[in-house]
């Protein structure tokens, strides 16, 4: 996609990747500087810091053409969930009427779920570079299927961090540097807003190491926190991480368009409007906020059909269940069942999923461009299933609870909101 193009729905629905088939509504990840991968080394390039090695390029023209070129302190808020079509729908961003100076879509990674982008936001570094590529992944050299949000077993229920007893090391796993001590090198401070749940986890740990962690317990705590940063001078060149998951909570629990996800949406708007008004026009203009998201949400009503308790045949013919995502599941068949498989997808779910050697999908850029680290091949297995529509596998040995899921190409979990206030 040429840096010239302005970035809509439609236009970045448009990005193609050489061998996969396309269909309705499935969006591809732009990464030449329309998708969230772009976001990190463009966040250096403000800060006066040079990107990291091998970082995924600036954004695209379009998204800096409003904004200065440099800051002394940047703010990232990740509302993990929202989608644009979901913010577009309620009119985006604007509350009180402090408009941003900036409102686009961008493409998530893929798959368009939280372990991935966000590791790509802390590496600046392309999911196929960087090797965490979804929330359940099959690690060869533990010998198990990894949780890569709680760092257990995925077949386990609690026990989170357990991944240790296998040898598992959160802060060394990465083969990949981390932004933090990136940006210390130059001057940079780096603080991590978390909450007090997660502001310890050995994901925290994998992604934030080298910041400062300022673990909130509610949304009042965060918020109130976020304003006193925000009014301390900006004396030294900073970048501020704040990450709110009510969002994505409800939109799984419920759905994404239930009532309880609306009057979240609302909070939002309502506690940015608290923060943004008595701060704009202030004439300083040395602090970008940014607000943007991981990945989007589809709504997924329990369906007997994608739950593979019901496919005995199915997985007769898998070595291990499936791992990734529900919405894009990486399949590990025995030699020899491969037809088998294929005939059974296609009788049982007929033009419903699109299956895809592991291989092309590397090779067609869908974890990123470039040369991949070797261990993601052994993550992937042999194949790569593209749902069309809403469609999902359910494989854990577990109640299909989830009215809402993401991971998946459909444009509702492919396309995200990225605003900016200057303050």
């Amino acid at each position: 996609m040429a840096s010239s193009i302005s970035p809509s729905p439609e236009t970045l629905g448009r990005t193609l990747l050489p061998g996969l088939p396309l269909a309705p509504e499935r969006v591809f990840p732009a990464y030449a500087g329309y998708s969230i991968a772009n976001l990190p080394a463009t966040i250096c390039a403000w800060l006066g810091v040079p990107p990291p090695d091998g970082a995924a390029p600036s954004l695209a023209e379009p998204y800096r053409q409003a904004l200065h070129s440099r800051y002394r302190r940047v703010v990232l808020l990740v509302v993990d969930g929202l989608s644009w079509h979901f913010a577009h729908q309620r009119g985006g961003l604007a509350p009180g009427g402090a408009a941003p100076v900036l409102g686009l879509p961008l493409t998530s990674v893929v798959p368009s779920t939280t372990a991935t982008a966000l590791t790509t936001l802390w590496t600046a570094a392309y999911p196929a570079r960087h090797g965490v590529l979804g929330y359940e992944m099959w690690l060869k050299e533990y010998g198990l299927i990894a949780n890569m949000i709680l760092h257990n077993p995925a077949s386990f229920s609690g026990d989170f961090g357990s991944l240790r007893l296998a040898g598992f090391d959160p802060e060394t796993f990465l083969r990949v540097p981390v932004l933090a001590p990136h940006l210390a090198a130059y001057g940079v401070r780096t603080l991590g807003l978390m909450h007090v749940a997660i502001a310890r986890s050995g994901l925290s740990q994998m992604l934030m190491r080298g910041s400062e962690i300022l673990p909130f317990r509610n949304s009042s705590d965060l918020w109130v926190t976020l304003e006193h940063l925000l009014d301390e001078p900006a004396t030294r060149t900073s970048y501020i991480y704040a990450y709110w998951g009510d969002l994505d909570e409800l939109a799984h629990r419920f759905g994404p368009e239930d009532e309880r996800v609306n009057l979240e949406f609302n909070v939002l708007r309502l506690l940015l409007q608290r923060l943004l008004q008595p701060r704009l026009g202030r004439g300083r203009e040395d602090t970008l906020f940014l607000v943007v998201s991981d990945h989007g949400f589809v709504p997924t009503p329990r369906q007997a059909l994608y739950e593979l308790r019901q496919h005995p045949e199915f997985m007769r013919h898998l070595l291990m269940p499936p791992s990734g995502e529900n919405r894009l599941p990486y399949l590990f068949p025995y030699p020899g069942h491969e037809a088998d498989l294929r005939d059974y997808i296609e009788s049982t779910w007929p033009e419903t999923f699109d299956l895809i050697s592991a291989r092309q999908a590397v090779q067609s850029g869908l974890f990123g461009p470039g040369e991949p680290d070797p261990m993601v091949y052994d993550r992937l297995g042999e194949w790569v299933l593209l749902p069309r529509g809403t469609a999902y596998l359910w494989w854990a040995n577990k109640e299909n609870s989830l009215l809402g899921r993401h991971g998946g190409l459909h444009p509702h979990e492919m396309l995200v909101p990225l605003y900016a206030w200057c303050l």
